[in-house]
């Protein structure tokens, strides 16, 4: 079966062909992931013209932890800090950073830092005294993280908000064409949905009512909305199953043939289906 998936434009130059790479989801008939696959396994076409696909792997790019802390969060800051460890240690062959979502968002922790290090300093976000968040501004901050430490085509920026009281839009439309045409994929967890509040005469492009749901659902990530802090958890594992269900496609496009915008993906295992990410840079 065959479907649409764009494909990453970065690309490593060769002598005769150059090298891109497509994010997708291979699921059976139960729909349960499979990932044990060969480059054989695949078909990959762009403008109806048959590519070879070098290689196969479990995704393995970058992953921003973005956190709130917001006077709002003093109820659930502990279940908070737990939930965000059980998420480290569960994806914790990747590269992590943490970051905080409230006004004025920081980075707590880079790539270069330890598991270990990561670990410590969830354990000692503190809370903010300030109850408005700043989304668009921390996945812009975590977006930049990613291109200043990493190579990778592509990354995933994990937002657990606790439903702040308001929620400021971005001063400057330009943070949100960072954050598309990064490559990153925007996954938030809000335990309820916010109120904008809007500054300076309503509201701007591409940002219309809950920003975390808006950049999820343009960047084909997932939004879930969570009633209690035990489920802070429950949310973050639904997200490190996707995360481990992603595999990375690489492929040759010959010197003088034309890529297209999009890319068609089948896999050749009978009653599996495979899912493209909606992944573009």
């Amino acid at each position: 079966m065959l479907t649409l998936a764009p494909a990453s434009q970065s690309a490593s130059a060769q002598q005769t062909a150059t090298i891109r790479i497509v994010l997708a989801a291979v699921t059976n008939s139960q729909n349960q992931a499979i990932v044990d696959l060969d480059p054989d396994d695949f078909l990959v076409e762009e403008r109806g013209e048959e590519r070879e696909v070098l290689s196969v792997y479990v995704a393995d790019y970058p992953v921003v932890l973005v956190l709130d802390n917001s006077s709002n969060t003093q109820g659930d800051i502990q279940a908070l800090r737990e939930a965000a460890a059980g998420f480290v240690r569960r994806i914790g062959r990747r590269q992590v950073a943490l970051a905080t979502l409230s006004d004025p968002p920081q980075v707590l922790g880079s790539f270069t830092d330890s598991q270990a290090d990561i670990l410590n300093r969830i354990g000692e976000v503190t809370i903010s005294p300030t109850t408005v968040l700043r989304p668009v501004e921390a996945v812009a901050m975590a977006v930049k993280v990613v291109r200043t430490e990493t190579d990778a085509p592509f990354s995933a920026i994990v937002v657990v908000s606790t439903g702040g009281m308001h929620v400021s839009q971005p001063e400057s439309t330009s943070l949100l064409r960072d954050i598309f045409s990064s490559g990153a994929i925007v996954h938030a967890i809000s335990r309820r949905v916010p109120s904008a509040t809007l500054g300076g005469g309503g509201s701007r492009p591409g940002l219309e009512g809950d920003p975390l749901r808006d950049l999820a659902d343009q960047t084909g990530g997932r939004y879930t909305t969570v009633f209690s802090a035990v489920s802070y958890s429950f949310a973050l594992d639904q997200v490190a199953e996707r995360l481990a269900s992603e595999m990375m496609i690489e492929y040759l496009v010959p010197q003088d043939s034309k890529a297209g915008p999009e890319v068609r993906v089948g896999v050749r295992v009978p009653g599996a289906r495979v899912r493209g990410l909606g992944v573009m840079q």
